[in-house]
């Protein structure tokens, strides 16, 4: 399990995380969400020990996060970043197998364990016909796929993606939300930063709500993903409904107009 406990971070006079606590269950798609500037990225990165909290420690399996070594923790867990490049002359394959790397070292040259590896990634990226590009004459929709690539490539248990579906059409943004819940099955631990409320209560099983730097809930979408919540956390007005066929709540956000029809009634 992924446990960040007491985690306060701050930038200059703005408090980045306020005593964030979150527990990451096992083997379960969790979600971020929250309001743009909310902290949901800082938390991300400091689980992923990207980032030093001020206070407060992060504990996986048990262990404090500081008594990994860098390469042990790399085969742990994965973070495809929010804001990633296209490195000069690298070709998609060269950047696929980057993956690797927490795997490699001197006594253990390049074997078929990571060719494996690097042609599972692709075809579940859907990037096997893209090998032989270079990044940088790609569109920005297949790019965020390559790197999806390389982060599955590094093949680790706890996967974290900071907004992975930016840059991705609708049915590009399906897969990959599919693609996520058929690693949960398989036993991984996902947690993604995800902007679109639906797809966060639709995919995800468990859901963290943030608002200025604080934990405001955390728990199964149906009890997350409130009225009260989403108002909030997002001063939204919305309705929530079930989707008849699967039973997960979707948000209906109120129109201008209904808004007043509703403050007419009330008054």
């Amino acid at each position: 399990m992924l446990i960040g406990k007491g985690l306060h971070l701050r930038f200059g006079d703005l408090q980045v995380l306020d005593d964030v606590s979150v527990e990451i269950p096992t083997g379960q798609f969790t979600a971020l969400i929250g309001a743009n500037g909310c902290g949901k990225t800082t938390l991300l990165n400091v689980l992923a020990r990207m980032q030093k909290p001020d206070a407060g420690e992060v504990l996986l399996d048990g262990r404090p996060q500081g008594q990994f070594s860098r390469r042990e923790l790399a085969r742990h867990l994965a973070l495809l970043p929010q804001h990633t490049g296209s490195p000069a002359g690298m070709t998609v394959r060269e950047l696929v197998a980057q993956g690797r790397f927490p795997w490699q070292g001197w006594w253990r040259p390049w074997s078929e364990r990571d060719q494996q590896a690097v042609d599972r990634a692709a075809a579940l990226a859907g990037i096997e016909t893209l090998l032989d590009r270079q990044l940088s004459t790609l569109s920005g929709g297949q790019r965020q796929r390559c790197w999806i690539a390389m982060t599955l490539a590094q093949d680790t248990p706890v996967i974290l993606l900071d907004e992975p579906t930016t840059f991705l059409d609708i049915a590009h943004q399906v897969a990959l939300l599919e693609l996520l819940g058929q690693l949960r099955e398989q036993g991984r631990t996902i947690v993604a930063v995800l902007h679109d409320l639906n797809q966060a209560a639709r995919y995800a099983d468990h859901l963290v709500m943030m608002g200025k730097g604080r934990l405001l809930a955390q728990g199964a979408p149906k009890s997350v993903f409130t009225q009260a919540n989403l108002k909030a956390t997002f001063d939204l007005d919305a309705h929530i409904i079930t989707d008849p066929h699967s039973g997960d709540p979707l948000c209906v956000p109120m129109t201008l107009q209904a808004r007043r029809a509703v403050a007419e009634m009330a008054s």
